[in-house]
């Protein structure tokens, strides 16, 4: 038992010795709280989802929780994702673990962001083909734009969601 508590103290030391400081970005911290999130999904009107976003483990990440806000039809889920949202220091830019309803095969690929004014841009490479998401701050509405394109081997890039969150209430 002592060995154990000797281990996990150990462990819990080279945890804290490792931790970087606290991801304290200004536009993430825009998209904080909660939100409505409306627009067009892959050509269509009509999809509402809900979207709550925090900053979790010691400030690493943006949390972001998305979850469909429709009532599901007979045999269909409804869409849920979580996003994690880190920063990666050496790399000097954004990481975002996209996790679904759809599983861990179309989960393991990690998007790579860069900021440029108040966008943030993330490309995720897929098997069958790239696909961007870029999050836009519009000070001007208080407001969130998500745009997400993709583009398979033989076509061109086309607009797969072009969404746009409210805060909650609004």
């Amino acid at each position: 038992m002592l060995r154990r508590f000797v281990l996990l103290s150990a462990c819990l030391g080279v945890g804290a010795a490792l931790a970087q400081d606290s991801l304290n970005d200004e536009l993430l911290a825009k998209m904080t709280g909660s939100w409505k999130m409306d627009g067009t999904l892959l050509g269509k009107t009509g999809w509402t989802h809900s979207v709550d976003a925090e900053w979790v483990l010691h400030h690493q990440f943006l949390q972001i929780h998305e979850k469909d806000m429709a009532a599901a039809k007979p045999g269909a889920v409804p869409y849920e994702a979580i996003v994690m949202i880190g920063w990666d220091g050496p790399s000097e830019r954004y990481v975002a673990h996209w996790i679904d309803i759809f599983g861990g095969r179309v989960s393991e690929t990690l998007g790579y962001g860069r900021r440029s004014g108040d966008r943030i841009e993330f490309v995720f490479e897929y098997p069958d083909g790239p696909f961007h998401t870029t999050f836009q701050w519009l000070p001007e509405s208080g407001t969130w734009k998500w745009l997400m394109r993709t583009k398979d081997k033989n076509a061109p890039w086309t607009d797969f969601a072009n969404m746009t969150l409210r805060r909650s209430g609004q």
